[in-house]
């Protein structure tokens, strides 16, 4: 079950990564701050699993009570795609997810030892720096804070070789290397600044915490990094054309840029928002050349919100109509009186595989294995009033594995099956497959 939840995870989360690139496209010649927020929605997809949304909409859906031929057609589909795992084609898969964990494991210590080493390096930076307190940083500083409505920001003067950058997210400070303000005229320094105070006033390093959880937890999928890639560069773009929008000069902002990273030896970490991040030789270019950037019309708005609201509103409409009810139409299911007692329905698997909360694969056995039998064998099965299997009869498939199948389902678990706000018996099939590696 962990498998599967993982597997359609993932590539729930490509799907939407890989839409939101194409989606891009059409803003390219926008704003960057909306590609910006469009690749910043890819990277959070990956923390908020759609099954959260399906989960809603099919709990929502008991309470309608009603269920159409088209909803439990859907719901099939989507139970297929859920269970097309590799758990299928992997016999033995609880030694492979063993593996897979423990890799997955060192790699996740492997990114938080990276961030935190970087965090320290920034915070003893910071820890060591002095307030600053006059002189023309602060004066320009100021200046910028009050034209652009920021908080105010700490400066702090450090002897490190770290470039200028913001560090914190709630009391953000501005760490200034000493010296680099007698390589800097009045518009160059005006220029970094105002670089810096659009970083606090955007909550970049918010977002770059969120990429980063996001990169330590799925640190083995190419398209997390190639995110956060596009991220860095939107990031640094945005910042370029509110600066360059500021007044600031065009020349003297890139000659700006480049004095810094002639001063500061050290590369720009990942827990701070710089100057310099980014692709240096694609900045220049794009800062150098006048471009009117187009604002956003009303067609590309409606597209912009319609994308949003299909983000959510698709996985909420799966849940939805494919949601098993409480009131249980009787097309699909029949009740049968057993002298007085509790009525038994009776469900389809396909109904049923929606309410099983643990699943246990069967052990292949090894002398089926070695005659090279496999197939399906479909049980008969007494669902309880609290999900237990109560009872499982043979009704078809090789007779060398129908005791494996039954060591399995009993050890399933389903949710309660209610009918009338009630929990009843039902009665249904399960099937069982079987098939050999080849």
């Amino acid at each position: 079950m962990i498998a599967a939840a993982v597997w359609n995870h993932l590539w729930q989360s490509t799907l939407f990564a890989l839409c939101a690139a194409l989606l891009t496209l059409a803003f390219r010649r926008n704003h960057a701050q909306v590609r910006y927020g469009i690749w910043l929605a890819a990277s959070v997809k990956f923390l908020l699993p759609f099954s959260l949304l399906v989960a809603l909409g099919n709990r929502l859906g008991w309470f309608a009570g009603t269920r159409t031929g088209a909803g439990t057609l859907l719901h099939f589909a989507i139970e297929v795609v859920a269970d097309a795992t590799p758990a299928v084609f992997f016999p033995r898969l609880q030694h492979l997810l063993a593996v897979l964990a423990a890799a997955w494991f060192c790699g996740f210590a492997l990114v938080l030892t990276r961030w935190f080493g970087q965090w320290r390096r920034a915070r003893a930076a910071v820890r060591c720096a002095v307030p600053l307190h006059a002189g023309r940083e602060v004066e320009s500083l100021r200046r910028m804070q009050r034209r652009l409505g920021a908080r105010p920001i700490a400066l702090l003067q450090s002897h490190s070789c770290l470039e200028p950058g913001v560090f914190g997210i709630v009391n953000s400070v501005m760490l200034w290397p000493a010296g680099i303000s007698e390589r800097l005229d009045d518009a160059q320094l005006e220029a970094v600044l105002a670089h810096e105070v659009r970083h606090v006033l955007r909550y970049d390093n918010l977002a770059a915490a969120v990429h980063m959880v996001v990169e330590a937890l799925f640190w083995f999928h190419p398209m997390v990094w190639w995110l956060g890639t596009r991220l860095v560069e939107e990031r640094e773009r945005a910042c370029d054309e509110d600066v360059l929008e500021f007044g600031s000069d065009r020349q003297a902002y890139a000659e700006s840029i480049l004095k810094v990273c002639e001063f500061c030896l050290a590369s720009p970490l990942e827990c701070m928002s710089g100057v310099a991040g980014g692709d240096l030789k694609k900045r220049m270019v794009y800062i150098m050349t006048e471009r009117r950037l187009r604002k956003l019309e009303f067609g590309k708005r409606f597209l912009l919100g319609a994308a949003g609201v299909a983000a959510v509103a698709v996985p909420f409409a799966f849940g939805l109509v494919g949601a098993v009810p409480g009131r249980v139409a009787e097309a699909t299911i029949t009740v049968a009186q057993d002298s007085g007692d509790a009525a038994r329905a009776h469900a389809s698997r396909h109904e049923m595989s929606a309410l099983i909360v643990k699943k246990v694969q069967p052990v292949y056995p090894e002398a089926a294995k070695k005659a090279h039998i496999q197939g399906e064998v479909v049980l008969r099965a007494i669902i309880g009033k609290e999900g237990d299997v109560e009872n499982l009869q043979v009704v078809s498939g090789p007779a060398e594995l129908a005791p494996a199948a039954i060591d399995a389902v009993k050890q399933w678990k389903y949710r309660p099956y209610m009918k009338d706000g009630q929990a009843v018996e039902v009665e249904t099939e399960i099937s069982v497959n079987f098939t050999l590696m080849k």
